[in-house]
């Protein structure tokens, strides 16, 4: 009852902090969370439960790309249905390198052909605040007129998020045309987001309690890249 009550207050909190955030209510997260955050989860076992993960986030995330869908009615063996059709060409994925290829695998595993784009940007260890830096930035011809999704499971300060949005910005993406899609996030890094860049929507599996001392998402699962890549 104690853990419910705190998981809805970080909620609430969370959703304070940003204007903008849709938390995915999937129940067969928690099997898959409990899995991936357990430190004595083998690399194999971490990739295969993530990817399941991140399977649903994506496909919730594609959900809320209004730009690049379209009503459409097909014709079933019975009779007319009408439902939506995703136009791949109108998206664009870009990932935050390396972390963030791991969920650009899901969304290029869906919607085949998709655009990619990439973008490194390293947070400085040795500095106080753990300030990102911005190191290479590739978008595909076209971007501004796409719906972009931004790929990065981990948004702690908001530091990188916010240099891959500004990198997007200057592109000529709107900011109301990019959907941040993560899967851990918390309250410092969603109110940093939200003062920023308000008119980006945030698609998250989880909020966590915050920030520890060293600038890492508690409770969290340690290091996404280098536990999904085995490089630990």
């Amino acid at each position: 009852e104690k853990l419910e009550i705190a998981l809805n207050l970080t909620v609430h909190v969370a959703m304070a902090s940003h204007p903008n955030l849709v938390i995915l209510q999937n129940k067969s997260l928690l099997n898959l969370f409990t899995v991936i955050r357990d430190a004595n989860t083998s690399p194999a076992s971490f990739e295969f439960h993530a990817n399941r993960l991140m399977t649903i986030l994506a496909e919730e995330t594609i959900a809320e790309l209004p730009l690049a869908v379209s009503k459409a009615t097909v014709q079933t063996p019975c009779s007319p249905f009408e439902g939506e059709l995703v136009d791949v060409g109108k998206v664009c994925c870009v990932s935050i390198v390396r972390a963030g290829d791991s969920l650009l695998g899901r969304f290029r595993a869906i919607l085949p052909g998709v655009s990619v784009g990439k973008i490194l940007i390293q947070r400085d260890e040795e500095s106080e605040g753990k300030e990102a830096k911005m190191f290479y930035c590739k978008l595909p011809p076209g971007i501004s007129g796409k719906q972009v999704v931004l790929c990065d499971p981990m948004l702690a300060t908001g530091g990188s998020a916010m240099k891959a949005i500004e990198s997007l910005v200057s592109a000529g993406v709107p900011a109301s045309s990019i959907v941040f899609s993560n899967v851990v996030c918390c309250p410092e890094g969603l109110k940093a987001l939200g003062e920023a860049y308000p008119m980006v929507k945030i698609v998250t599996a989880a909020v966590d309690e915050g920030l520890n001392e060293e600038k890492y998402i508690v409770p969290g699962l340690g290091d996404y890249g280098d536990r999904f890549f085995n490089t630990v």
